[in-house]
């Protein structure tokens, strides 16, 4: 089973919105994922125990070797299902 880190500002609200949207779009396509949030400011620390970080955040990857894709489209329905999908392969 595939982890997913997802990292917003506070690591509350939007971090919430976007896992929820992810975790139902995967599993309608038959994935299932654990995953956990947390502040952007903390990725640096905890991506290396995922397989992929999803942020609606400012960040730089820095050193993070877990592929990071930027969520903010799941927020704002421009270039959702693009996004969706780079996420459903990452995961497969």
């Amino acid at each position: 089973m595939k982890k997913i880190l997802f990292a917003c500002g506070n690591g509350m609200v939007t971090s919430t919105m976007v896992a929820h949207k992810v975790t139902d779009y995967l599993k309608e396509n038959g994935v299932e994922v654990k995953y956990n949030q947390c502040r952007v400011q903390e990725v640096e620390h905890l991506a290396q125990d995922y397989d992929l970080v999803v942020t609606s955040g400012r960040f730089k990857k820095g050193a993070v070797q877990t592929p990071v894709i930027m969520g903010t489209p799941l927020l704002t329905g421009i270039n959702e299902k693009a996004v969706l999908q780079q996420i459903l392969d990452a995961v497969k």
